[in-house]
């Protein structure tokens, strides 16, 4: 794997499929927190190091093995994170077939 970036964050898609899609994320320590505020829902795990999420005024400290649940629609920031934080994020994408599935429920 290639080292991690020396600013901001390296995303790798390594698989998509449908309405899922998983990424391969490598942050640096030198991190411009944004705010994300997504379509779809995401699950995400923290692998390697350290970080500090903001999930919707919520500040989570997580460490290697620590994982987090944001549902679609849900503001969350990267604070900070370790040099070379690895993270596997998996994202849940509406697809059509189940739009026509939830509008008939």
């Amino acid at each position: 794997m290639a080292p991690p970036p020396e600013e901001g964050e390296r995303f790798d898609t390594l698989l998509r499929h449908k309405g899922l899609v998983i990424e391969r994320i490598v942050s640096s320590s030198k991190i411009e927190s944004q705010q994300y505020l997504q379509a779809q829902d995401e699950w995400v795990v923290l692998l390697q190091g350290e970080a500090e999420l903001d999930v919707a005024g919520k500040r989570l400290a997580l460490k290697a093995g620590d994982y987090v649940f944001i549902p679609s629609a849900t503001p969350h920031t990267v604070l900070s994170a370790s040099q070379g934080a690895l993270w596997l994020a998996v994202h849940l994408h509406e697809t059509i077939r189940e739009a026509g599935v939830n509008k008939e429920r």
